[in-house]
């Protein structure tokens, strides 16, 4: 990205490092990892019947923890542990304690339950004041909210996070963009906080009532709630003249926090490492694979009182290195979250990932980031669409010419994922904008 585009409008003095653990050398994080470690597994053991169950099971004791090798034997924590016994069967603390709660949306079942007493809030905002200053949110700036302030964790986490490092918070909330696009022209708002999916809508929506992006106060946006592909980040840069990072979390061990952008790794995420042990692990057989390998994230909080877990399979897959950064910082990072273990389509036979059609529109020429995906079976046999919607200057009133460019868009799909694809082009706008995660599959075969 541009410097003229990082440094337009309002220009920051910088991110500020924890230098003595964000620069420090990896034998040194790996020496407070493994204390915290010891001390976290002692914690979880003494506290939570179910762990102390488990971990007895298999005849395995706290001071039985010296090295990471060791970590190996611990057993995994998965969602449906934590449906089983839910809402508080995991919990570490008397409930008395408990100053928060917050919870999943409980869409596939019960929702996962997780509670914080105030030393966890307190670890939870050094985490978001952490990550968004590798994205080079400062004190002094002013932080506009686009999540919603339910039990979903994104919207207090950020909140008070950012609050705690000094900026001046705007609770405006999820919904009314008219009114999000009059809040950052008259408070001069410096930072949006949103879903990648609405801020391109909010994008779109200035574009139509006349609004001037290139002279707008906003100057970084903090994106997550869901993946944000490379061609819908382009376009919000390009579009919004503002510099989008991405940062990851998941309520099972926290919420947001667990890692963020810098800005010199734009393809890559910082794990905050003194508050998360990671692990990268063959999703089939469970073993731990070596660095640089693609497996599925492991992780393990090291800090944490009221609602602890040991090795949380999140079902998403990355690759980890611990290869200095750019920036300065020594802490390992993690390759964006765009798939997951369990997002995988398998079409007659085949394997196919919704972040593989993002990777091939990314490189088609008027495909805008907008799609959905159909899948169904009403003949005995596999079939998926693409709905796509198409860039504004390439939507054509000539059947021709639209049919020319669907079938070279088919083509490239087929050509990659060996599979067919029926491609549907819709109008620019037809594809639904929401406020929450995007939703771009829908699997027909499960009903």
């Amino acid at each position: 990205m541009s410097n003229s585009v990082i440094n337009n409008n309002q220009s920051a003095t910088g991110p500020i490092f924890n230098k003595d653990f964000e620069c420090a050398s990896r034998d040194e994080i790996r020496t407070k990892q493994l204390e915290q470690l010891k001390k976290q597994v002692a914690w979880t053991y003494e506290h939570v019947p179910y762990y102390q169950q488990q971990l007895d099971a298999i005849g395995f004791k706290p001071g039985d923890l010296r090295d990471f090798s060791d970590v190996e034997s611990l057993p995994f924590t998965d969602k449906n542990v934590l449906r089983d016994t839910y809402p508080f069967g995991l919990f570490a603390v008397p409930m008395d304690t408990v100053v928060r709660l917050h919870a999943s949306s409980g869409t596939t079942g019960k929702p996962i339950v997780v509670g914080y007493n105030q030393h966890d809030l307190e670890e939870w905002r050094y985490c978001i004041k952490t990550i968004v200053q590798m994205a080079g949110v400062v004190p002094g700036d002013r932080a506009q909210m686009a999540f919603g302030y339910g039990m979903f964790t994104g919207g207090f986490g950020l909140h008070y996070g950012l609050e705690d490092l000094g900026c001046m918070m705007i609770p405006a909330g999820s919904g009314n963009t008219e009114r999000h696009l009059m809040m950052i022209d008259d408070y001069k708002t410096t930072v949006l906080i949103a879903t990648p999916s609405y801020a391109m809508h909010m994008c779109e929506t200035g574009e139509q009532l006349g609004y001037d992006w290139s002279s707008s106060s906003l100057r970084v946006g903090l994106f997550g709630g869901e993946p944000c592909p490379p061609l819908l980040k382009h376009r919000i840069e390009e579009r919004m003249h503002i510099f989008c990072t991405d940062n990851y979390g998941l309520t099972e061990v926290m919420g947001p926090g667990v890692s963020g952008e810098c800005l010199f790794a734009r393809d890559q995420q910082h794990i905050v490492e003194d508050h998360f042990y990671w692990e990268v692990i063959d999703p089939k057989t469970g073993k731990v694979l070596p660095e640089g390998s693609e497996g599925e994230l492991v992780l393990t909080p090291l800090n944490k009182q009221a609602f602890p877990v040991l090795r949380y399979r999140t079902r998403d897959l990355t690759v980890v290195t611990t290869e200095p950064c750019a920036c300065g910082r020594t802490t390992a990072r993690m390759s964006k979250v765009r798939s997951r273990t369990d997002d995988m389509l398998i079409i007659r036979g085949t394997n196919v990932f919704p972040s593989q059609f993002e990777d091939i529109l990314h490189n088609i020429k008027g495909a805008s980031p907008f799609y959905s995906l159909i899948v169904e079976n009403s003949t005995g046999l596999d079939r998926l669409t693409l709905k796509l919607e198409l860039e504004p200057a390439y939507f054509s009133d000539s059947f021709a010419e639209l049919d020319s460019y669907r079938q070279n868009v088919a083509e490239k799909l087929r050509s990659v994922l060996q599979v067919s694809v029926d491609v549907k082009l819709v109008a620019p706008g037809s594809i639904e904008r929401t406020t929450g995660k995007a939703k771009h599959v829908e699997d027909l075969r499960k009903l």
